[in-house]
């Protein structure tokens, strides 16, 4: 899992570059000004458009307005993520409990070839009872498996159906070479940081002895004391201590929201492992599992889904704030509200600090299928994959058993028809998509202007299905508490909510039906904005997804209603 993107963001920040994530003025403003309060916002992607004027999917209004009872019992949704806290207070009730498994006992009791899984499985899980918690990126992988092929030769030496592995295995050791460079400048930026971060806090109690300082205030000074233009980032080299340099750190900090040394030293522990295990051709995080993830076969990982381990990072929260915004209890006046009650998150854990295996991916999407789950949320994604083909074969394994697959686009601000991101429904040779059950979904905003579509997200008119509110989510995070984040990671639930929804009260609609009555019944918003990866360029919002639309949960279940009739 791509943990590192807010990380990312903020260094082009730290390292003077020019985003090309900027937004400029709005081409189209609401007509209507309304002040909302911080509570209104923090649950704004559930609230209508037409009625509060905040582009989120009318679940609010749906709520309201609706007078049935669900006529299914539980929808299970697989959750295929980091691991997950059980113990949070807005998921008591809503983690799937494995009706054939005894607890605890050591024996397969439903024979399913998982011993003990009684909440779901890890696949990441190690033999000793623990869990990795670095994967290598799949590049890297590549590099390393493929090397002893390709090394060295000429695209003329290579038989013609291995020519796109020789491709991949190109395009991975130019990724390897630039990101290794990028990874080893920014960890060096971080050492600086850290050593002079003492240095920084005494200096600025001269001018400020309540240390209540703003980066404004920073910044002012700054201009005056500063003794060159050095960007923050090309101190490190000369080790600079100069007051302009010390003030300028400390701007540095504040726009990373590194608030402490501490926090200066967590992203250096992270960095850190990037270097020397995530890039590391030489690292296995396959050892302590156990397997061999070039066969796909059952019999590894544990059932631990919740593992915490003194020392050891935590890896819970992705997972538990996707999981909330499905299905956190609409019932306990507690916390937030998740999309659909009746719902049961089945946690399935592939994805350490990294890029996932495919045979992880793989199997999670067999194990839920065969365990009864309807909907799989698959908020993870790469830039290379060694067995698509594996990936494939297991969506079509989920087409045949009427599983919806629900996949967040990504936050590479890059168009998915052209550049390469794994897992997907199709290949790139022209060939139309290879099932009728997977919606990919881009990321929106709260601001219906020219940032409408978030700077981050991936776009596609071909393979993005439609969008969905992504940015400023307010949910359930790991450790007992709620936390505003970003990212299609975030859009993709909002789909699985929605189709948990229809299904508790439409139980006899297909995963294709349900696919379409998604995207049919979604918003169309008629304005221009400006498309991601771009500083200014304007685009009609219609031509950045297939549907040209935002996800509506009130026109989804009326919709669903009129098809079901059918």
């Amino acid at each position: 899992m791509k943990s590192i993107y807010p990380l990312v963001f903020f260094f082009l920040i730290f390292i003077g570059c020019k985003s090309t994530k900027e937004t400029a003025s709005a081409s189209f403003k609401l007509t209507t000004k309304k002040e909302f309060s911080p509570l209104t916002m923090q649950t704004w992607y559930q609230k209508d458009y037409q009625q509060d004027t905040i582009p989120g999917i009318s679940l609010d209004k749906w709520y309201s307005l609706n007078k049935m009872k669900p006529k299914s019992k539980n929808i299970i949704v697989a959750v295929i993520d980091t691991q997950i806290d059980l113990k949070h207070e807005d998921l008591q009730g809503q983690i799937w409990t494995n009706p054939n498994e005894i607890t605890n006992n050591g024996i397969d009791d439903d024979k399913n070839g998982y011993i003990d899984d009684i909440n779901g499985w890890s696949f990441t899980g190690t033999k000793s009872g623990g869990y990795v918690v670095w994967n290598r990126y799949e590049y890297v992988r590549i590099v390393e498996a493929w090397g002893p092929l390709f090394k060295d030769k000429t695209e003329s030496q290579i038989d013609t159906q291995d020519l796109y592995k020789y491709k991949d295995y190109q395009r991975a050791v130019k990724t390897l070479e630039e990101k290794n460079k990028y990874y080893k400048k920014w960890f060096k930026s971080l050492n600086y940081k850290a050593t002079i971060y003492p240095t920084v806090k005494d200096t600025l109690k001269y001018f400020f002895p309540k240390e209540d300082y703003t980066y404004q205030q920073l910044d002012s000074i700054y201009k005056k004391y500063k003794i060159n233009d050095k960007k923050f980032w090309q101190r490190r080299d000369d080790n600079d201590q100069d007051l302009g340099a010390l003030i300028g750190c400390m701007m540095a900090n504040i726009e990373m929201n590194q608030k402490t040394l501490e926090d200066i030293k967590d992203q250096q522990t992270q960095l850190d492992s990037i270097v020397n295990k995530n890039l590391n051709l030489d690292y296995d995080e396959r050892m302590a599992i156990g397997d061999n993830p070039t066969i796909l076969e059952k019999g590894y990982g544990n059932n631990n889904v919740s593992n915490t381990i003194k020392g050891v990072r935590t890896i819970q929260d992705h997972n538990t704030m996707v999981s909330g915004i499905i299905a956190a209890n609409r019932t306990n006046d507690k916390g937030i509200k998740g999309i659909a009650q009746n719902v049961k998150i089945m946690p399935l854990n592939i994805s350490p600090s990294g890029d996932e295996h495919d045979k992880d991916i793989v199997m999670a999407i067999r194990y839920a299928i065969d365990n009864g789950a309807k909907i799989i949320n698959m908020s993870f994604g790469k830039e290379f994959s060694m067995h698509e083909d594996w990936v494939l074969e297991a969506f079509k394994y989920a087409e045949e058993h009427n599983v919806l697959l629900v996949h967040s686009a990504g936050n590479d601000s890059e168009n998915v028809d052209e550049f390469k991101s794994y897992p997907r429904d199709f290949v790139y040779d022209g060939s139309k998509e290879i099932c009728n059950n997977y919606i990919n979904v881009g990321s929106t905003s709260h601001k219906l202007d020219g940032t409408f579509v978030s700077d981050y997200s991936n776009y596609g008119k071909q393979n993005v299905d439609l969008f969905a509110p992504g940015e400023e989510i307010y949910t359930t995070g790991a450790g007992n508490i709620y936390k505003t984040d970003s990212g299609t990671s975030f859009s993709a639930p909002m789909v699985c909510g929605t189709a948990a929804l229809i299904w508790s009260y439409y139980p006899k609609l297909s995963a294709a039906q349900v696919k379409q009555i998604i995207l049919d019944s979604g918003t169309a918003y008629d304005i221009e904005v400006i498309l991601p990866g771009t500083k200014d360029k304007k685009i009609p919002f219609s031509e950045l997804s297939k549907s040209g639309k935002v996800l509506n949960v009130y026109n989804a279940m009326q919709m669903a209603e009129k098809v079901s009739k059918q």
